[in-house]
């Protein structure tokens, strides 16, 4: 059996890591500029987490090897660079049969595309996967318990990634055949989280934390169904659980983004700071373009994107959302 990562990144780094045992061989592919020497030579690296891989991983740039013969191709680029990679892949022979899972959380702009339909538009015919949970990569490289959801449209695509990439004691998948709301809830929760992080840092308290929470998922859950997603893929772990988990944690990237922002930092000098994608940055554009084209309200996701590209202080994006037009609370379950 053989897997491919494509992504250098933390997160792609950190699922080889996880899943060099499940496998008789592991690749890793990245752009040569993504490919440090203490990686390649080492198959270590220190930033932006320290990751220290098995001697039998392999480090390539060469996509046409890395992908040959690999039951499952795990895509772990940052949403931006994802139709890129499936162009790519496509040129480099990438076999229909061969399973591609994607595990990066995030909208194309300005498409408006999940990354289902990203790869779909470039690679029609290519069995398809999702994973997507409450996975922060330094609990999962410390060895700490967690489970995903893997979705896809075939249950024996989806039930064959569960087996394949479940860890005992670590690493617990369970299948979901409402892709959409798996990509949506994976997605969406990362401009919730940057509010989470906002308030912390503003010190407003665990009572705005918990309404943050709730009225968050009201807004994710409001986008999602309008684009066909079940309710209540939402409150399982690729939505409530993937979000508890984000705006509870200083180890969440877009977490420290929200703190960051309420330091009075701008957003280039943030991401530049932290030396990784946080991709509820652009996602908070992209759901706001969605909520517009649906005519749904997204107060706090209307606020994080104030946040991040306006020069609206922390106390005037408050004062905005609390002193809304008062209104009933919706159900959806």
């Amino acid at each position: 059996m053989k897997l491919t990562v494509l992504g250098a990144g933390c997160w792609g780094l950190t699922l080889a890591w996880l899943l060099t045992d499940n496998f008789d061989e592991v690749v890793i592919w990245g752009r040569e500029q993504d490919l440090s020497d203490d990686l390649v030579q080492n198959k270590h690296t220190s930033k932006p987490l320290e990751v220290q891989l098995a001697s039998k991983v392999e480090i390539t740039s060469d996509m046409e090897a890395a992908i040959k013969e690999a039951d499952i191709i795990l895509n772990v680029v940052a949403t931006s660079g994802t139709r890129n990679v499936c162009e790519n892949l496509k040129k480099s022979g990438i076999k229909p049969e061969q399973i591609l899972v994607n595990a990066s959380k995030g909208i194309e702009l300005p498409s408006l595309m999940r990354m289902s339909e990203v790869i779909k538009d470039v690679l029609p015919e290519q069995k398809l996967a999702i994973l997507s949970g409450p996975t922060l990569a330094k609990e999962v490289l410390n060895g700490l318990p967690t489970a995903a959801s893997v979705a896809s449209d075939n249950r024996e695509t989806a039930e064959f990634v569960q087996k394949t990439c479940s860890v005992p004691g670590k690493f617990r998948l369970y299948t979901n055949s409402d892709v959409v709301g798996v990509e949506l809830g994976g997605s969406l929760k990362n401009v919730i989280a940057i509010a989470s992080g906002f308030a912390h840092e503003m010190g407003l308290g665990d009572n705005c934390a918990g309404t943050l929470l709730t009225r968050g998922m009201a807004e994710i859950v409001r986008v999602s169904i309008n684009l066909g997603a079940n309710p209540s893929t939402l409150y399982g772990l690729s939505g409530m659980g993937d979000l508890v988990a984000t705006c509870s944690s200083p180890m969440s990237r877009n977490y420290t983004v929200g703190s960051m922002l309420a330091k009075g930092k701008k957003v280039d000098d943030i991401l530049k700071e932290l030396g990784s994608v946080a991709e509820g940055v652009k996602t908070s554009k992209a759901i706001c373009e969605l909520a517009k084209k649906l005519d749904i309200e997204v107060p706090i996701s209307n606020a994080i994107y104030e946040a991040v590209y306006t020069d609206i202080t922390p106390k005037e994006l408050l004062a905005k959302l609390m002193n809304r037009k008062l209104k009933e609370e919706e159900r959806y379950v």
